[in-house]
């Protein structure tokens, strides 16, 4: 399922805090007068002085070695046109993101006013000493070939034009895959083309260099088929032209093996396929309109193995899987150039790749059960975390083979390592969390619908597939808030526990939470006027099936929420009680802090409950949990009854739980630092592996280290996740970002959907 991306919310995405999506930041310590010292004048002059003798310690003493420039002068902006550089911008930055987050490779966006070919190179040649590499971007032909012709030659640095070589790269892996599936040789198909662009023209140049061959290869442009009679071919052009006499497109697709599309959307029918050769393979990448549509192309031939560029259809041809790793590689071998082996090596990493069983993260992000090899999947997704260790790998080592590596790889395995480390922050576990919530959706009740940001989230929660919102509230407010705001939740269910409509149902609700409170505290009267309370009735409509989870506390108190909870849901039969926990995605990766919001002083069997719940709850975001349960005492060194305590229930929980990862009592610090545990503590299970769960003594502990690290180490908070209930409720921070109230709901989702299966 696409997203449904609004205007309003695209421009207040980029807009919103520090306009723009990426920043620089460094890299060494710049907080005392020592260190500006160090960072600048006097002591910069050393690896001045250094780097002057020996040029190639500028990748030792400077972040040459992993800063790509993404160029353009925005002459052929993808879906845009010739919007010129100002307006290229926003897309050169988003470029930036990709490969920081898919490599961590750094990028300067750089927008050239300048259309001619001259001038343009010469302004890029002069920026060499800068950068480990040059990304071209979103040029148009045919400029652009000669633009990355020309720096090819006479720079000393990797070079690539990705709108001609990421499309041709990937779409060569998902075709030589098809035709192996359906048994044809690459030397003897027929490939018709649409379009003949500076992608066009780099696919078939891969596609020969695979095996095609040239006189097979049927171009067609604006004016049709290209001929050896036409005069006005470029040289570009000029090496795919027929011999033979002008034909149309859907002549030229008769008895054809393969079409590849790259021009524009809607150009093929239904009745143009129908004359392609057996077991047809269709390639329409135009986006966001491909030259026929998936459905149609697969009613017409059903025997066909299609591909588009479009995420919501099956086999995506998509640029993120060449370009980020391509670069990865060449940097990392300090490679003079990206030539032809290299990406061909890139080709085929990404071929074999497909043939890989898939990891579990991958089959949910997609909603499958199991993706294999075969006809719905012949390129891998571009999630898939694999692409960085298979990928750049086999690019470093064709760099390597083909003589422009300057500093060859000589520990593979090292490598390998370092990739993994290099992996995205947050493990891509929101990724995950949301795509399995889009699986099976669930219906959430928002008990504070007459707040915007709330019915903010709602549409978003909606659009996005995740959830189905019911809102609770003054009817006439949420209308208002939602035809003010032009927010489209025109059809979903709202509810008013205090109107006249639900009196039916909360005189119901109050006689079950009588049954359930009547020797607690409550009489009758008392549990219907409860009912008229929004947290209340939406528990109750979680307790009774009608919701499957309740979403609050945006503008109450923690307790306002957690009450009605406990009171009419109740704690799970695996629970002794209710519990809170964080997920925090910092660099480290995602980190579960628990407890974080309810047990004041736990007693040791409280904790070993917390810590189990907290495992639990790990588990179901496809992570195997390795605790930490931390004190300010390491092994026993403070005999103190915190540290007991604590010391006691690590010990109780490896006898009864002998294959759970976890150690303590210790010190964070000591948790996180590898070499001091192997050095003193050798016996801990968290010697190899650093903790990703973190169990605290006490709830000052966990807060106060939650709150830190959120607001000084720059960790994204996500919770708090209640554990221990029967059924989903949890309770926003107070003032949660229509973001975090979104990850709050896919969250609940998720919760809702494997206590559904219990």
């Amino acid at each position: 399922m696409a997203s449904l991306i609004r205007k309003e919310d695209a421009l207040e995405y980029h807009e919103k805090g520090r306009p723009g999506k990426i920043e620089v930041i460094p890299t060494k310590e710049t907080k005392t007068q020592r260190d500006l010292a160090l960072a600048y004048s006097p002591g910069v002059a050393e690896p001045c002085n250094e780097i002057h003798e020996a040029p190639d310690d500028v990748f030792k003493y400077t972040a040459k070695g992993n800063l790509v420039a993404v160029i353009t002068n925005g002459t052929a902006v993808l879906g845009l046109g010739n919007i010129g550089p100002l307006a290229s911008k926003p897309v050169m930055e988003g470029k930036g993101v990709l490969f920081k987050i898919f490599a961590d490779i750094d990028v300067f966006d750089i927008e050239l006013d300048c259309n001619d070919v001259d001038t343009f190179v010469k302004v890029v040649k002069a920026m060499e000493p800068t950068f480990g590499g040059v990304n071209l971007e979103d040029i148009k032909a045919p400029e652009c070939f000669e633009i990355e012709r020309i720096l090819k030659e006479e720079l000393k640095i990797p070079i690539m034009h990705d709108d001609q070589h990421g499309t041709a790269i990937i779409s060569g892996a998902a075709l030589q895959n098809a035709l192996e599936l359906v048994s044809k040789d690459i030397s003897k198909v027929k490939f018709v083309v649409s379009g003949a662009g500076a992608s066009a023209t780099s696919c078939c140049r891969i596609y020969i260099a695979l095996g095609a061959r040239a006189e097979n290869i049927f171009m067609f442009d604006s004016k049709g088929l290209i001929t050896t009679s036409r005069v006005d071919l470029d040289e570009y052009k000029k090496q795919f032209a027929q011999a033979g006499p002008s034909v149309s497109l859907e002549q030229a697709l008769q008895g054809a093996d393969v079409f590849i599309g790259l021009s524009r959307g809607n150009v093929l029918s239904k009745e143009m396929i129908k004359g392609m050769a057996a077991n047809p393979v269709i390639f329409a990448l135009a986006n966001p309109d491909p030259e026929i549509t998936y459905d149609d192309a697969m009613e017409a031939r059903p025997d066909a193995i299609m591909a588009t560029g479009r995420s919501d259809y099956p086999n995506q041809v998509n640029n993120v899987l060449g370009f980020p790793y391509i670069f990865r590689g060449a940097l990392d071998v300090r490679a003079t150039a990206i030539n032809e082996e290299m990406k061909l090596a890139a080709v085929k990493a990404l071929a074999e790749l497909a043939k890989e069983p898939v990891p579990d993260i991958v089959n949910v992000a997609y909603n499958e059960k199991s993706l294999e090899y075969g006809p719905m999947y012949i390129i891998p997704k571009p999630i898939d975390n694999r692409l960085l260790v298979t990928v750049a790998p086999a690019v470093a080592r064709a760099a390597m083979d083909s003589g422009v590596a300057r500093k060859p790889i000589t520990d593979w395995d090292a490598y390998r390592e370092e990739l993994y480390r290099r992996l995205g922050a947050d493990d891509n576990i929101l990724r995950w969390v949301i795509n399995k919530a889009k699986q099976n959706p669930k219906r959430v009740v928002f008990a504070e619908a007459e707040n915007l940001k709330v019915l903010k989230a709602a549409q978003i929660a909606k659009d996005e597939g995740i959830a189905i919102p019911i809102l609770l509230g003054e009817e006439r407010k949420i209308r208002k808030l939602i035809a003010d705001n032009r927010i489209q939740l025109s059809n979903v269910e709202i509810l008013d526990p205090r109107n006249e409509n639900t009196t039916e149902r909360r005189e119901r609700y109050g006689d079950l939470f009588f049954a359930k409170r009547q020797r607690r505290g409550y009489n009758l009267y008392e549990a219907k006027k409860v009912m008229r309370e929004r947290p209340y009735f939406g528990c109750m409509m979680v307790d009774q099936g009608e919701a499957d989870a309740l979403i609050s506390g945006l503008t109450r108190q923690y307790p306002d929420t957690i009450r009605p909870a406990l009171e009419i849901i109740g704690t799970h039969e695996t629970a002794n009680r209710v519990a809170g926990m964080y997920m925090m995605l910092s660099k480290k990766g995602p980190l579960f802090f628990a407890d974080t919001t309810i047990n004041f002083n736990p007693t040791e069997d409280e904790l070993i409950d917390i810590t189990l719940q907290t495992a639990r709850a790990v588990e179901q975001f496809n992570i195997k949990p390795r605790i930490a349960m931390l004190s300010y005492s390491n092994f026993g060194a403070t005999p103190s009854p915190e540290a007991n305590l604590v010391r006691s229930a690590v010990a109780k929980i490896k006898e009864k739980y002998p294959d759970l990862v976890i150690d303590g009592e210790m010190q964070a610090g000591v948790a996180f630092n590898k070499d001091l545990l192997r050095e003193n503590y050798p016996f801990s299970s968290l010697v190899d592996e650093s903790p990703n769960t973190l169990i605290f003594p006490n709830l000052a502990a966990g807060n106060i280290a939650y709150h830190l690290l959120q607001e000084v180490g720059g960790a994204e908070a996500v919770g708090p996740i209640l554990l221990g209930l029967k059924k989903p409720v949890h309770v926003l921070q107070l003032g949660s970002s229509i973001r975090q109230i979104v990850n709050m709901v896919a969250i609940a989702v998720v919760e809702a959907q494997f206590k559904t299966v219990v």
